[in-house]
């Protein structure tokens, strides 16, 4: 006779061989994906190279429309400080801040101090929320649209002389009915003149697209480039640098729009920036989204949870075999008490059929000995020891009781 059993769960711990094996295929993914984030950073780090730089002539540069400036008899200083772009301002000048965004909160309210003062133009490309609420106070930002074409619709001469240009980007609304506003994309202007003291004015650019080297030739942009950068006879192009001094300096808090966070707004006069704020925004989405995905695989490869589901044995195993393996497990753990009790169920069940008892009465005393003792000599009480009674003292009472449940079937059987 032969049966197939489940085998018995066991909790014995995972090999290194097997942990490597499990592993794996989570550890390439996580390297291509590393691998792949630093190649794409390193491509977009060259495309990069030179953005709104008046020096460099890559598509993204704008050297072209810093040349068609100087022919135009205009002067144009580069600055890479803060202490450079507010010294040069003046009512002659006109400042060109290309990245507002990457300016601390107290660089921002020191430019702005300094640009009001100088009654001169001061050009803001795309300022976020918090950067354009310090460099143009009352000012507020709308949600970013793509750059196209579009048309002034507006009264500002240098506009309505330019015509179309690809504007876009983020937009601006000022409550100051002053306030000159041009290019609307969507019902908010993506330029946005603002009145200074004096013959200064503030222009907030949504986007920067129109002066890159690659668009400037398009639409009306070198039109509207040379009119807005050309109104003085001085020019500064102030390219903020995380590396400037003054970034660090004052309260070294990071704008929440660029590279740099805005942070709460409170200042901490001396202290140096926070390593996590220099990091670029892109690479704390990439850690992020990397992260996600980490877990993601954790779900996919992880053990699922539900019901167990019993399988066939791949071999079929003898019962003697499977009844020896037990007993050895109960010798192992001295478990005299439940192997006494295996015995003397499977003996109650074989008995209860021998005498006309029920399946389910079979282990119930007041049924089962009465039917017993009928066709039996052993007295009551000794039958209830014998079926029912407490575990075996040691191993030769274990055995013992195996003899006498043997006798006690075969002189029922032969009843």
């Amino acid at each position: 006779m032969t049966t197939a059993t489940a085998p018995s769960p066991t909790s014995t711990a995972p090999t290194p061989q097997q942990v490597w094996k499990r592993a794996r295929g989570l550890l390439i993914a996580l390297l291509i994906l590393v691998i792949a984030g630093i190649t794409f950073a390193a491509v977009r780090s060259g495309t990069n190279h030179g953005h709104l730089d008046p020096r460099s002539a890559d598509p993204k540069g704008s050297r072209a429309a810093a040349e068609l400036l100087k022919a135009r008899g205009i002067s144009v200083t580069v600055a890479t400080t803060l202490d450079e772009a507010t010294t040069a301002a003046g009512p002659d000048t006109t400042l060109l801040v290309t990245g507002p965004n990457l300016l601390t909160p107290a660089q921002q309210r020191r430019l702005h101090e300094a640009t009001t003062a100088s009654t001169g133009r001061t050009l803001l490309i795309a300022p976020g929320p918090a950067a354009a609420s310090r460099l143009s106070p009352g000012v507020r930002t709308e949600p970013h649209r793509p750059v196209s074409a579009l048309p002034p619709s507006c009264a500002f001469p240098a506009a309505r002389s330019a015509g179309t240009a690809d504007m876009g980007g983020v937009r601006y609304t000022a409550p100051d009915s002053t306030a000159t506003a041009c290019y609307p994309s969507d019902g908010a202007p993506s330029l946005l003149i603002l009145k200074d003291r004096g013959d200064g004015d503030t222009v907030l650019l949504g986007s920067p697209d129109f002066l890159h080297n690659e668009r400037l030739d398009q639409q009306g942009n070198a039109s509207l480039a040379l009119q807005l950068l050309g109104s003085r006879p001085h020019l500064v192009w102030y390219l903020p640098s995380l590396t400037d001094p003054s970034a660090t300096s004052d309260d070294g808090s990071p704008d929440d729009n660029g590279t740099n966070g805005g942070g709460n707004g409170e200042e901490a006069s001396g202290e140096e920036s926070d390593f996590l704020a220099l990091i670029p925004s892109g690479w704390l989405w990439a850690t992020l989204q990397l992260t996600l995905a980490a877990v993601l695989a954790a779900i996919w490869r992880g053990r699922r949870l539900g019901p167990l589901v019993l399988e066939r044995l791949p071999v079929s195993i003898r019962a003697s075999e499977s009844a020896e393996g037990r007993a050895g497990l109960y010798r192992k753990a001295n478990a005299r008490d439940r192997a006494a009790e295996s015995l003397r169920a499977a003996a109650r069940t074989r008995i209860a059929r021998l005498t006309g008892v029920t399946a389910r009465e079979a282990h119930t005393s007041d049924v089962l000995l009465p039917a017993v003792s009928a066709r039996t000599t052993t007295t009551g009480d000794d039958l209830s020891t014998l079926l029912f009674g407490p575990a075996p003292a040691d191993d030769a009472a274990l055995v013992l009781l195996a003899d006498h449940l043997d006798a006690l079937e075969r002189e029922v059987r032969t009843s």
